[in-house]
This record gives structure tokens, sequence and C-alpha cells, in this order.
């Protein structure tokens, strides 16, 4: 009986070359690039005269390498999947979809699903899910959600991951926190803390940002740099500047200083918190890690607070450190330039914007140019360029046009904003407060109450306002004559001593906007309580003497305040930072940052 021979490992030519190429491909995956990818393509098929353009395996390793780029080539992409049809391998199809979600044509990918071309499997649903994130296709990505629930694949973490990503991303917070609920405690990734902690902060809800972080830090996750992002923004919206500082030393601890998102993130909090100084040190810090990001934060932060010069100073240096600036960036200085009374710098860089950078003024332009005419009195001419504007004007460009007639006492003009306000935003309280004003403004009281008893008709309620002051880590919160907190007998005896050593230094109180159908008395009763004084007599109560005292207020510091903050500030030996509805004061030895122009 012959003994059976071993058959030799297949030496065909086409073959051979078609698995050197693969190798190459993959060898290649360090440092992937377009041009070796098309190199290698058609080596493969002068090598291999029996190998299609398509064929699986090429196009397999092909596709994850072309995946591998930063920007894959779209068009290139689906030739080689074209190739497969109509039964491409479940690889093959998942790579590309992943390339579209996360391209400038999500769409496509969701397209590409429609067509039913293979079966999915645990890597189809999270390019798809990318995708209806990005397209915030809320309906097509809850169809997903259920097709992964019917096919058996939504209990794998990545999948819950991207549903995560994709309710924050649409808004729907709840059901962003159920679905991170559903993923069992030893499961959760660093991928599912920062999906949940990314959509409420993009959804502007900060008070779920801090308590998901305190859960995330309960269980021992460390944290990263997406993590220190989120946390950071949450931060700088409701202004809790000593839990930032503790989230500061958390990322010099762990390494992240050189991050650059992280670096821009603290300037934006710094800032936010009023904290100038210290998002100076931050950006001076960063050094040869600045990007423009950085240099616009700081920028936009100089302007909000107070110090429009520094950062038109500061623009100065970007360009000529030959940076482009972005939209965002041209925004701030804009913004610096209305709250400087610089109408003729506005304009000029307005001018250079357009043609220098070719950046197209967008509406948030052509408003702080409104903005910029507005404050500076010439209110005419803000209401000629509204009319003439390339863009149609929108309630926020009206509103600033009104708020201007109602800062220098245009009626005329402050009715036909007010006129245009009814039809574009119908119901906003906060108009109803600025023509109030304006009509106060100009002695017209029996218009006032006409316009008061109008809210209540249409059932416009005016927001309350309220102020934040933190302490100690903790943050307390006033609105108008509130008397809820414990130490209220303490908080008014300590308004009674403020109220006493202003008039001493002279302090009239500016009662012009206050009702005219209660006695005087009365009117200056109103104006001491209001909520940024509740919270600047308890921090005076409850801190030393000589440290900052910050405020965040929901709406636009009145004239009377700021007057009698200034005289604090003085009287007290304390800076006060006051971060209103629109912008920072800094008030100091009795003068303001804005120098009373804002």
């Amino acid at each position: 009986m012959r003994e059976a021979i071993p058959r030799a490992p297949c030496t065909h030519p086409a073959a051979a070359a078609l698995r050197h190429c693969v190798a190459l491909l993959r060898l290649h995956l360090a440092s992937p690039s377009l041009a070796t990818a098309k190199q290698l393509h058609a080596r493969a098929l002068r090598a291999a005269p029996g190998v299609t353009p398509s064929h699986p395996l090429l196009a397999k390793h092909l596709l994850f390498h072309l995946a591998a780029l930063k920007a894959p080539p779209l068009r290139y992409a689906v030739a080689v999947l074209s190739g497969l049809l109509p039964s491409p391998d479940p690889f093959s199809l998942n790579t590309v979809l992943r390339i579209f979600a996360s391209s400038a044509r999500p769409r496509v990918a969701l397209a590409l699903h429609r067509r039913h071309l293979a079966p999915p499997d645990t890597h189809t649903y999270p390019p798809l899910l990318q995708a209806c994130a990005r397209l915030l296709a809320l309906r097509y990505g809850e169809g997903l959600h259920a097709e992964a629930c019917k096919n058996g694949l939504v209990s794998l973490v990545f999948v819950k991951n991207s549903l995560v990503h994709l309710y924050g991303a649409c808004g729907l917070f709840e059901s962003a926190h159920r679905v991170f609920d559903e993923i069992p405690p030893p499961e959760r990734n660093l991928v599912s803390w920062n999906s949940v902690l990314n959509g409420f902060a993009a959804n502007g809800r900060p008070n779920e940002v801090l308590t998901v972080f305190r859960e995330m830090l309960e269980v021992e996750f460390a944290p990263d740099g997406f993590t220190v992002v989120s946390v950071l923004t949450a931060c700088a919206e409701i202004g809790v500047l000593a839990l930032g500082r503790r989230v500061h030393v958390f990322v010099a601890k762990v390494g992240l200083v050189g991050n650059a998102h992280a670096g821009n993130a603290l300037i934006d909090l710094y800032a936010k918190c009023g904290g100038v100084d210290d998002a100076r040190k931050m950006f001076g810090e960063m050094g040869v890690g600045r990007t423009v990001v950085s240099w616009t934060s700081l920028i936009v932060g100089l302007a909000v607070n107070g110090f429009g010069m520094d950062a038109l100073q500061l623009f100065s240096m970007m360009e000529r450190e030959k940076l482009m600036p972005t939209e965002i960036t041209m925004v701030g200085v804009l913004y610096a330039c209305s709250h400087c009374g610089l109408v003729d710098d506005g304009f000029r860089y307005f001018d250079q914007m357009k043609a220098e950078y070719g950046i197209t003024p967008r509406i948030e332009h052509l408003g702080c140019m409104v903005d910029l005419l507005g404050r500076a009195g010439r209110v005419e001419e803000a209401h000629n360029y509204i009319t003439t504007m390339p863009l149609e004007p929108n309630a926020v460009v009206w509103r600033t046009l009104l708020g201007a007639c109602a800062m220098h006492k245009k009626l005329e003009i402050g009715e036909a904003a007010w006129a245009r306000l009814v039809e574009l935003d119908p119901g906003h309280s906060g108009d109803y407060v600025l023509l109030s004003n304006l009509y106060a403004g100009v002695g017209r009281w029996a218009d006032v109450h006409v316009l008061r008893k109008t809210m209540v008709t249409h059932g416009v309620r005016k927001n309350p306002g309220h102020s934040l002051v933190e302490l100690r880590n903790s943050v307390y919160e006033f609105v108008m004559g509130d008397r809820s907190h414990p130490e209220t007998d303490q908080i008014y005896e300590m308004l009674g001593d403020i109220a006493e050593r202003l008039r001493r230094q002279g302090y009239i109180p500016h009662t012009s906007n206050v009702l005219a159908d209660i006695e005087d008395e009365e009117k200056e009763s109103a104006l001491n309580y209001h909520s940024e004084r509740l919270a600047i007599a308890f921090a005076l109560l409850k801190s030393l003497p000589g440290t900052p005292i910050r405020i965040v207020k929901n709406l636009r510091v009145c004239g009377d305040c700021h007057m009698a903050i200034k005289l604090i500030s003085k009287v007290y030996d304390r800076e006060i930072i006051v971060r209103d509805r629109s912008r920072f004061h800094h008030f100091k030895g009795g003068a303001c940052s804005c120098k009373d122009y804002w």
C-alpha cells in the first residue's frame, strides 16, 4: 500500500502576488496613505491577472486601509464596495459604513443600510447610530434601536454606548441615561461614561454632568481628556469655579495639561467664571500647544469680561503669528469693539474679516454691528443698518435694537422694533421688559401699565431674576426679596448696614424705572432687595475680608445696582465679579471694568 504524499501548498503566482499585496497593506497600517493604497491596489491587479478590481480579500484589506486615513476618499471606497455587489461581506460593508458615518456625508451610511446588502452583525450598528447622531436623525436611530433589539445585538456594550451618544446628541437626556443604566457596572467603559457626560454637556444640562461625574468617581473610574472637557464645560456654564479648580488639579495630576482640548476648556472655564488672570496664565502655560481655539477662547473671554482693549491687542498678536481667525474669533473682536465704543475700529475689523480672511458675515456678526452702533447712541444708523443688511434680521437683532432704544430713549424706532418682534417671536417676556423700560424712560407711565396688563392677559410671565454665589464649595441661590434662607435676619441686617454706609458715600437710588404708583421710599426698598444685593450681603457675612465675591445673575444688572455695587466694592474693600446675562462686570475700588459703557 502506497503512502499518501502530502500536497505542497499552492504556489500559484496570482495567489502569491495577491497575498503579498495584502500583507503590504497590513504593514502600512501604522502610517496609512492614499498613495500607498492605490499603488498596492494597482500592483495586485498587474501581478495577479486573474484578480478582479474588487476581489473579496483585496477589497477587505483595501477598505480597512482607507478607513485608517484621516480623510478617507469616499468615491474610491464606494467604487471598491460596488465591485462586491450584490452580496458584499459584512466586514467590508461595515468598514464603508464607518467611513461614511464619520465623513461629511453620513447620510450615505443610512442609504447603504436601507439596501439590506448584508445581514447586520456586532459591528453594524455603532457607525449607523453615529451617523444618526451627527444628523440628529432621532426617528431613524430609534428604528435602529428596535432593530438591534430584534436581532439580539442591543446588549453589546459598544451598541449601548452608541445609543447613549445618539440620545444625548438629540437632547433625550432621560433616554440616554436609561440606556446607560442598562449597562452592567462591570461592563461600563470610559466610552459609556463620556457619551452620557457629553450628551448632557452639549445640551446645556450642567447639573446632570456634575451628577454623573460624581457617580463616575464613586466607582473609581479614571476620567480622560474627553471627560475633563465635559466637566469643565459644565463648571463654566454654571460658574462653579471651586470645582473647576479641583478638576484643574486633577488634570495636572494625571498629565493632561498638555492636552489641547483640556487646556482650551480651562481657558474657557476661567474666563466664564471671571478669572481673567487664571485664563491668561493657562494660555501662557499651553505654549506651543496653543491652537486657534486657544486664542479665540481668550479673546472672547477678555471681551466679555470688559477687557476689550486687551482682547484687541491679543488679536493683533494672533495676526502676527499668521493664524487664521475663525467666525467665532471675529465675533469676539466685534464684541470687544462694541463694548469699548470703538465704532470705526469695529467697521474696519468687519471689512477686514471679509477681505483678508474670506469669512462671510453671519447673522451673529451683523448683530454685533447693530449693537456697536446702538450702544454708541447711533440708533438711527443701527436701524438703517438692519433694513439694508444682506441677511434677514432675526429676533435677536431686533431685540438688540430695542435694547439700544430703551438705553437712549428712542421711542419711535423702539416701537418699530417692537412691532417686528411681535411678528418674529411673540410672547418673549424680555421684549415686554425692554419696551416697558423705554416707556418708563420717557415718562409714559400709562403705557407701562397697559403693557403689563397685556402681559397678564396673554399669559406672558417675566423671568424672575435670580443670583448665584459660590462659597466654600457650595452654591447659594437668591431671588428678589428672598426670605427663604435660614439666615435671612442676618442677611437683611447686613443689607441695612450696606444701605446706610452707601448713603454716607452720597449714594442716591436711581428709581426711574420702578413703577410710578408707589412711594419713593418703597421704590428704594424694591431696589435694595434685588437678588444680586442679597447674594452680596450673604457673601460679605460668610467670606473672609479681602476675598473676591463672585455672582452669577440670569438677567442684566440694572443701572441702580451697577452704581451701588461700585460703591460696595470701595466701602468694603472687595473685588466683586458679577456675570450677568451678556457680560462680566469686575467691580473694584469704586470702579467697574466696563467703565460704565454697557
